[in-house]
């Protein structure tokens, strides 16, 4: 009998888990917290309360894995927010323009991400879950991994053997020390820390909102010298909405009511702040820290037979950059093709860590040379041509403005559709040089996009330069 164990039940491990029942005769999963009947916050999801985007590329994975779990997440309240029509954007280089566009993100709670696709694993009884039970260590060699120490919660120890034992317990890891003291070399991990730190907060949106009321980002601007600091406001399931205000070192937003409202207007524009200044708060301000862009290089280390790290585990970049989810979903579809084709022989491991970095690659190289233009940033890469990337980026972001070709290729690699290599292609490459061509949008042309905003302001605040009826 083949049985597969799993180390950890967040979205990562309970994706890889579906996966692996379907090759395995057993499937468990280790997981130290007990799971809440429907969609509530739960303590082993320290960022449950921040706001959350799942990208159009890792929603289409995440359908792949669990088909259906799309319409599910709509059914339940989730918002599919075009990109290009639906999302008011204010890029590092200015305002984008409405367009029509088929990249998307999907914005909803991260429990009721985490409650549909948990009900979808686990429903059919392949998948087995050990709650309230921690794992502490690895037993085997440094050869072959054969099982995982685990203590459960009245205090009792056993081991928990396995074909494969997989790796999803988050960027608190500690699988590099449990395979060092079985004889492998220390895993090299690589960091970019711009001192990022999030402060959220929930709100009932006010009853003339509209239904389609659109998701506003205010993005931070590297390369200044001074601290980034941005804002993300999205619609939510039950008519809520969720802001996060962001920061970086030196300019990190309050984790307390007092200060919330007025760094919300400190951002590059407020309308954030005017937003949620016609809307009900529904929680406390909760703050979250130690958001840092971090790779441990499993890729590069002779894995053992029986051994897999997947998610965070692997890879974990700053929410900034909205790649998470989408991460683990890859994760498992990469585990999925090599399990149809290898089954769980030899070699396995090796082959599926191989793919997991090559899958995340593109999304690690982005958000680390982007962030090491923060003031203060603590590292230990140095990216050859950093500068001459950034600038690039720049002209990107500033033909973006003007350009839909360049901002439709903008969108396509950012919600994690297409690659990087997207951006290269010759009639992009020949729109950047030209520039955009185009004055840039003023604040209130931006806002003017969307009616939805102009008809909310006419029953509360009034922006300056914006008619009643938004046009």
């Amino acid at each position: 009998m083949t049985e597969a164990v799993v180390i950890g039940g967040g979205l990562a491990g309970l994706l890889a888990a579906r996966v692996l029942s379907r090759h395995a005769d057993k499937v468990t999963v280790i997981e130290g917290d007990v799971y809440p009947d429907g969609p509530q916050q739960r303590r082993g999801l320290p960022q449950g309360r921040q706001n959350h985007m799942l990208m159009a590329g890792g929603a289409e994975a995440l359908d792949q894995l669990l088909p259906g779990t799309v319409a599910r997440l709509t059914a339940a309240g989730a918002h599919t927010l075009r990109m290009g029509r639906d999302l008011l954007t204010l890029s590092s280089e200015g305002w984008f323009r409405t367009f029509d566009d088929e990249s998307y993100t999907i914005a909803c709670s991260r429990p009721l991400i985490d409650h549909i696709v948990r009900g979808q694993v686990l429903s059919d009884g392949t998948v087995t879950v050990l709650e309230s039970t921690k794992a502490v260590g690895l037993t085997g060699d440094a050869g072959r991994v054969t099982g995982v120490h685990v203590e459960r919660a009245d205090g009792s120890e056993k081991v928990v053997t396995g074909d494969l034992i997989v790796d999803a317990s988050g960027n608190r890891s500690k699988a590099p020390q449990w395979l060092a003291d079985l004889g492998l070399p220390t895993v090299t991990e690589e960091y970019v820390d711009a001192g990022l730190a999030y402060a959220g907060r929930e709100y009932e949106a006010p009853v003339e909102a509209a239904k389609d009321f659109p998701g506003v980002l205010i993005q931070t601007v590297p390369g200044t010298g001074l601290p980034g600091k941005g804002a993300a406001f999205m619609p939510q399931e039950d008519g809520r909405w969720i802001v996060s205000l962001i920061g970086t070192k030196g300019g990190q937003p309050p984790t307390a009511d007092e200060g919330f409202l007025e760094f919300a207007r400190e951002v590059r524009d407020p309308i954030v702040a005017d937003l949620i200044g016609t809307a009900r708060p529904l929680t406390e301000v909760r703050g979250s820290r130690g958001l840092a862009n971090r790779r441990r290089l499993y890729h590069k280390l002779p894995v053992p037979d029986g051994f897999l790290a997947i998610g965070d585990a692997v890879m974990v970049l700053s929410p900034n950059y909205a790649t998470g989810m989408s991460m683990a979903a890859f994760g498992a579809l990469a585990l999925r093709t090599r399990l149809k084709t290898h089954g769980l022989r030899p070699g396995l491991s090796r082959a599926v860590q191989n793919d997991i970095a090559k899958v995340g690659l593109g999304s690690w190289k982005a958000a680390s040379t982007t962030d090491l233009f923060f003031p203060e940033v603590r590292t230990n890469i140095t990216v050859r041509g950093a500068g001459m990337q950034q600038n690039m980026a720049a002209r990107y972001a500033r033909t973006a403005t003007a350009n839909e070709n360049v901002l439709r290729a903008v969108y396509e690699v950012s919600s994690l559709r297409s690659p990087q290599s997207r951006l290269m292609s010759l009639p992009i490459l020949a729109a950047v040089m030209r520039g955009p061509g185009k004055p840039q949008l003023t604040s209130d042309q931006a806002a003017a996009q969307f009616p939805q905003i102009g008809e909310l302001f006419q029953h509360g605040i009034h922006r300056p330069g914006l008619s009643n009826t938004g046009a």
